[in-house]
């Protein structure tokens, strides 16, 4: 079952892997070998814990290396292996439609391999980014999300959040935004956090209204 939603906000969050591109392949691919090479056990099965930020990952996994060298190691290879990645249903389309002023990313990804990733799918970077860099505390914990709204001149509660994951969903809603998941990492019920779930952007349009935005999209009903 699904319904018509409307909505007004005055901006978009959007994070990037598993909602604008996705790069899945790469991901798993990437982090394997660098799990192998860096002696973690079961590394040809290792699942990577999606929406969290890779220094974190190297962390956790390697605790007494320099985790500046691990995340340098595991850039460099996502960064050659685009080899399957794609622009998720939707995203350009969206992206193209929305004033610059009026959108950010907030990925867990460092910025160097986020613009690596919206180059090799040719997508615009926008003037406004949080990435894995900036910040302190990654998603789950809501400064990511927060300082995005800050950089559109917006409370967290103004801002409409775009997740594909549980961790970037939490952290969505701990800032004070409303959040819309979408499903492909992730399931419908994984995302149960979320204020609305859609299959993919394809279901999701906006227009500027009088206060910023006015979202029209169809969700799924839980």
């Amino acid at each position: 079952m699904s319904e018509v939603v409307r909505v007004e906000t005055k901006g978009l969050l959007f994070d990037m892997d598993g909602v604008l591109i996705s790069s899945i392949g790469s991901v798993v691919r990437c982090w394997r070998i660098w799990a192998k090479q860096y002696g973690v056990p079961d590394a040809d099965s290792y699942e990577v814990p999606h929406g969290m930020r890779a220094i974190d990952i190297v962390r956790s996994l390697r605790p007494d290396i320099d985790p500046l060298e691990g995340l340098r190691a595991i850039e460099d290879l996502e960064i050659e292996d685009t080899a399957d990645l794609t622009v998720l249903p939707g995203a350009k389309e969206l992206l193209q439609s929305l004033p610059p002023e009026r959108w950010a990313i907030v990925t867990s990804a460092t910025r160097r391999l986020m613009l690596g990733r919206l180059e090799a799918a040719g997508l615009p970077a926008p003037e406004r980014i949080v990435s894995a860099d900036d910040v302190v505390r990654g998603k789950p914990d809501p400064e990511p999300y927060r300082k995005g709204a800050e950089l559109l001149g917006c409370t967290p509660e103004e801002c409409i959040v775009v997740e594909d994951a549980p961790s970037g969903v939490g952290a969505g809603k701990a800032a004070g935004s409303r959040v819309l998941g979408v499903v492909g990492t992730h399931t419908l019920a994984q995302l149960e956090q979320a204020d609305w779930v859609v299959n993919s952007l394809e279901r999701v349009t906006a227009k500027i209204g009088k206060g910023g935005l006015e979202l029209s999209f169809i969700a799924e009903k839980r």
